[in-house]
């Protein structure tokens, strides 16, 4: 399975979450996704921060809570379940509050903020525990070359120097020296510092043996236009983004957004000409990948045309407050995220002998 795949499946559920504020829905796509991760991660290390992610989003809800609790919120209430001492600001700090009356409304207003933000954690979380980050990094296209290895250094370096402090302290405690005090972390730090040395050194060596850095002759004109292309694309995407994200901007986000795509990838197409290296064994994008990545993107065009047609179903009433309910057409898209549950290779580590 193509890494590219599953980080469009998990953007697509965190577009799907953005859309929404109904708890229902937004367990219904926690579940999806942990439902997914638990029939297709493997036992690599990135496998394990799902469970890392779900915590964060626990941890972002009690935060927002707390911060209505506080700083108080522009949600009127007439609910109130108690008051707390108010502290004066002066009158160049109108419109910020500490303290006071505190509502039902209000607390219900930022737990569903608190559970949609925590939601788009969870699905980033389900990308992070399923896809390879190192087969993902060696798919950029040739313009992010530079980048991809930088960032795979980065990410093999500091495992190795974590089991370098771990297989020193271990020595330290066979020769019953103690692992804990300032003195014990400076003996402990040299000769870990002295092998991310040597490793430095080695893979400088490596990538100078190998031609990195090495680029062909582009003319000006392709790199001017790969930098219109590029600097356009993002601007197109950070606009489309945006409006995706707004209340009633699904209308211009979509477009921007497929706009600024084509043209970012348009410019890298063009910037990967002054990369000279070949590439091993590439991944190949297959059928499930296209089904991976595809149900992903009709979860979340599916929940845009919801919030259309159906507002209210998505966003439960706060003020009066009112129970939410389960939307049936909503809840059927999601349910299409399912689809790599199935479709996707079984980890060979879970395989039946």
């Amino acid at each position: 399975m193509h890494a590219g795949a599953w980080w469009i499946w998990a953007l697509g559920l965190a577009t799907a979450a953005s859309r929404t504020t109904n708890p229902l829905l937004l367990g219904l796509l926690v579940g999806v996704a942990g439902y997914v991760v638990a029939a297709r991660r493997t036992d690599a290390p990135w496998a394990r921060s799902y469970g890392a992610f779900a915590k964060l989003g626990l941890f972002v809800i009690g935060i927002r809570v707390l911060f209505s609790v506080v700083l108080g919120s522009p949600i009127p209430g007439t609910h109130v379940l108690f008051s707390l001492p108010e502290v004066p600001l002066p009158d160049w700090a109108r419109g910020v509050r500490i303290g006071g009356r505190v509502s039902a409304e209000q607390l219900l207003f930022a737990l569903y903020d608190g559970a949609k933000l925590a939601t788009l954690l969870i699905c980033v979380g389900a990308a992070n525990a399923l896809a390879n980050p190192a087969r993902l990094l060696k798919s950029l296209p040739g313009a992010l070359y530079e980048v991809g290895v930088a960032v795979v250094v980065a990410m093999t370096f500091a495992p190795n120097m974590v089991a370098d402090v771990v297989r020193l302290r271990t020595a330290r405690r066979l020769r019953g020296r103690p692992t804990g005090g300032i003195k014990a972390i400076v003996q402990i730090g040299l000769p870990v510092l002295e092998g991310a040395l040597e490793r430095s050194v080695a893979v400088a060596a490596s990538m100078d043996a190998r031609g990195y850095g090495r680029i062909a002759h582009v003319p000006p004109a392709v790199r001017r236009t790969t930098t219109v292309l590029t600097l356009g694309g993002l601007l197109g995407v950070c606009a489309g983004s945006y409006g995706l994200l707004a209340a009633e901007g699904a209308s211009y986000g979509l477009p921007l957004l497929i706009a600024g795509l084509l043209a970012a990838l348009a410019g890298l197409r063009l910037g990967g000409r002054r990369s000279v290296r070949t590439r091993y064994r590439p991944d190949r994008w297959g059928p499930r990948s296209w089904l991976v990545a595809g149900s992903g993107a009709v979860v979340a065009a599916l929940m845009i045309r919801a919030g259309t047609y159906d507002p209210e179903a998505l966003h439960p009433g706060v003020v009066p407050p009112t129970a939410p309910t389960l939307p049936l057409w909503p809840a059927a898209s999601i349910l299409i995220g399912l689809l790599p549950a199935f479709i996707a290779p079984v980890p060979a580590s879970q395989e039946k002998p």
